[in-house]
Order: C-alpha cells, then structure tokens, then sequence
C-alpha cells in the first residue's frame, strides 16, 4: 500500500472559500439553447453523483484537509455542521433542488435525507478511498432519533 499525502489548504486556497455554508449561486447563462448554470470555479480533483434513500443518514464525519461543494438535483437534505471540536448537535440547514452548499476542513457535518436524494459533491481532494480514508475522521455528531421535534 502506497503512503496517502494530504497537504493543508493555503491561506490563499482559503480566501477563495463561501463566508456561509448556502452559496449563492451566480446568474446562470440564458439564450435560446438553454441555460448555463455556474457552480464551482475552483481547482478540485473529484465529481461525485451520490443518492440517498429517504431517512439515511450520511456524513457524520469531518475531513482534515479536504473541501467539498454539494449541489442539490432533487430532494431535500438536512444538513447539520458545527467546527470541530465544539460539542452540540451544530446547527442545522435545509438545503433544496438547485441549492448548492460548501463544507471546509475541519467541520463536522452530518446529512439527513427527508426525501429520495440526489445531489453531486465536487471535492478538493481525490475521491479513491484510500485517499478519502486517510483524510476522513468519523464523529457522532447525528444520531438518528436526535432531531428536533
């Protein structure tokens, strides 16, 4: 097995990030043939379609190095995020179809399907497993049965 290098992110690479975790999305492209919908403009080495069956929980988890962007085709995600180290359950966002929102490193986050979903998430970093292991560390921030009432 091959050693796994992470480098941390630059205080450059860090200025380019969302302030918010719900990104506001730039004025798509419009003519005739259709619609150019901007997302993400920002060197990243992995594209991923994810779907997510309702009630699964994914994520609970933070990445030591890594960034991703979700972009939300259909469905609905309940997305809970607070920086790591910080106990409590973080708070939580509701994020829709054509809603586009950002985790950075060090950030635990969980992901609650209210709905079938399918979202796609573009990533800093490689998505082959071995990289993602080596970057990930899982968390209990989300337990099922824990949300509001």
């Amino acid at each position: 097995m091959c050693e796994i290098e992470l480098t941390e992110p630059t205080e450059e690479e860090r200025a380019t990030w969302p302030k918010d975790v719900l990104v506001k999305l730039e004025k798509a492209f419009s003519d005739a043939r259709g619609d150019i919908q901007p997302l993400v403009d920002l060197p990243m080495k992995s594209c991923v379609l994810i779907t997510s069956k309702k009630g699964a929980l994914r994520a609970n988890h933070y990445h030591k190095t890594d960034w991703h962007f979700c972009y939300v085709l259909n469905g609905e995600i309940e997305y809970y995020h607070r920086p790591h180290g910080e106990e409590g359950p973080g708070e939580k966002v509701i994020v829709g179809p054509g809603e586009l929102f950002f985790t950075p490193p060090m950030v635990d986050h969980a992901m609650v399907f209210t709905k079938e979903t399918t979202f796609i998430t573009l990533g800093r970093n490689s998505r082959k497993q071995e990289v993602y292991e080596a970057d990930v560390e899982r968390i209990d921030l989300y337990t099922q049965g824990s949300e509001d009432s």
